[in-house]
């Protein structure tokens, strides 16, 4: 008889659920808000009703489920111990043994970023590689470890945060992180837009971007019908992509590097404009990786909190 496996991702304004099956086989997923009033008191317990509700909507005994796994927006370190989940008023939670306390069933716990690395290795574009890394370009870049099929979580949870290793001395703005020249004033979808600010700034070359409030996918299109400045600007944004990925690819020589995020709905082109600068800066023994997208979308974070529970 199949066992069963949930899996939470904890969002600032929902909790994605999922019930899967050992074999990563979706069974059902949902969500339920995230309350995050007092100081989050009520998110874990949300959390084990739900579980619990659907387990007796289905049938399912405690003894056919292997435990839940989570996935929460901070730093999460191998005990359980979360760290300032600032989206959900937390200061200092140990996840695991809370939710275990709840729930009564077995529980892991994890960053959402590196929960949703895992997921993209389990059952999406990382598929079938036990060394990957996942990036995933949005608001910031977040980045996620997968090292011989399992999570690198650092010392306080802090692993994969590669959207602030330092990439430029001359950058005079300050990062949200408060240094300057981070990996995310450059690749995200607002440093995309920043750099395109610049570029257009010190030009007086005629550009459809010129007439309009851009955003990110703004850029990337106009590259795409050939608009000259937006092509120059999208060589600039590759040239950082490409630089902060070998960085980290030659720290950890991934089998396969998955973009993920907002950004990757532009496609293949990025791979274009980013393989010059990483195969320049990337160490030659790490060259090899291979690039892919991600495939789960917003599911991510469960199957991978799912598979924490598997290994």
């Amino acid at each position: 008889m199949a066992r069963y496996v949930f899996g939470v991702d904890v969002g600032g304004t929902t909790a994605k659920i999922g019930l899967l099956t050992e074999s990563g086989e979706k069974v059902d997923f949902w969500e339920i808000p995230t309350r995050t009033e007092n100081n989050g008191e009520y998110i874990l317990s949300d959390v084990a009703d739900a579980i619990r509700s659907k387990m007796k909507e289905r049938n399912i005994d405690d003894s056919d489920v292997v435990g839940a796994g989570i996935g929460v927006p901070g730093a999460v370190n191998i005990d359980g111990n979360c760290y300032q989940a600032v989206n959900l008023g937390w200061e200092k939670v140990n996840v695991v043994n809370e939710l275990h306390s709840k729930l009564k069933l077995p529980v892991k716990a994890g960053n959402d970023a590196n929960v949703a690395a895992l997921g993209e290795a389990w059952k999406g574009g990382g598929q079938g590689y036990q060394n990957m890394l996942l990036v995933t370009l949005g608001t910031g870049v977040g980045g996620g470890i997968i090292i011989e099929g399992k999570i690198l979580t650092g010392a306080k949870g802090s692993g994969g945060e590669i959207g602030h290793i330092h990439l430029d001395d001359n950058e005079y703005e300050a990062c949200g992180c408060g240094n300057h020249g981070c990996f995310e004033q450059y690749a995200s979808a607002t440093g995309a837009v920043r750099l395109a600010k610049r570029i257009l700034a010190a030009s007086d070359e005629p550009s459809i971007l010129r007439d309009m409030e851009f955003e990110c996918k703004d850029i990337f299109d106009a590259a795409k019908k050939g608009d000259k400045v937006a092509c120059d600007i999208a060589q600039h944004y590759g040239y950082y992509l490409g630089k902060g990925i070998a960085i980290t690819a030659s720290v950890i020589n991934p089998e396969i590097i998955v973009i993920g995020g907002g950004v990757s709905k532009a496609g293949d082109i990025l791979f274009d404009l980013l393989k010059p600068s990483f195969e320049k800066y990337v160490f030659p023994g790490c060259k090899d990786a291979k690039f892919a997208l991600a495939k789960l979308g917003n599911d991510a974070g469960v199957y991978g909190a799912a598979k924490m529970v598997l290994y």
